[in-house]
């Protein structure tokens, strides 16, 4: 069932809200602002920690590095309860992109993503959290 409510805001605040939507392709305000407020529910079951949440690790690291490619599969089988799925792809000859999938309590899987990003030898990471969409309508 949908409910209308009014909201009152500042015209230039306003007016910078539509041209932000524009620029993401939104068509109309309500989509624009359910995505604001399912981004503030999942930060919120992000904070607490406890709740069933996915995310995506990506790193970025030279496979020629001493041992590092054992490296980040012995932490990914270590955690393997919490990874869903990896995929590996070799940018060039020498450096490799893998894209790791987790599932499981927010404060567990950013931890396993932290312990691949920050494992020496990797160029660049970055963790995005997001959550299974259970609870969202």
């Amino acid at each position: 069932m949908l409910k209308r409510f009014g909201v009152s805001l500042e015209e230039e605040l306003l007016e910078d809200f539509d041209e932000l939507i524009r620029q993401k392709g939104y068509t109309n305000r309500s989509e624009a602002i359910r995505d604001l407020i399912r981004n503030t529910l999942v930060k919120k079951e992000w904070l607490e920690g406890d709740a069933e949440t996915a995310g995506v690790a990506v790193i970025v690291y030279d496979h020629h590095r001493h041992e590092l490619s054992k490296k980040l599969t012995d932490t990914q089988h270590k955690d393997y309860g919490k990874i869903t799925a990896s995929l590996h792809i070799h940018l060039d000859s020498d450096n490799c992109l893998e894209v790791i999938i987790l599932r499981g309590k927010a404060k567990e899987i950013q931890r396993v993503a932290d312990s691949l990003i920050s494992t020496r030898g990797v160029k660049h990471g970055r963790f995005i959290g997001t959550t299974t969409g259970r609870d969202f309508v």
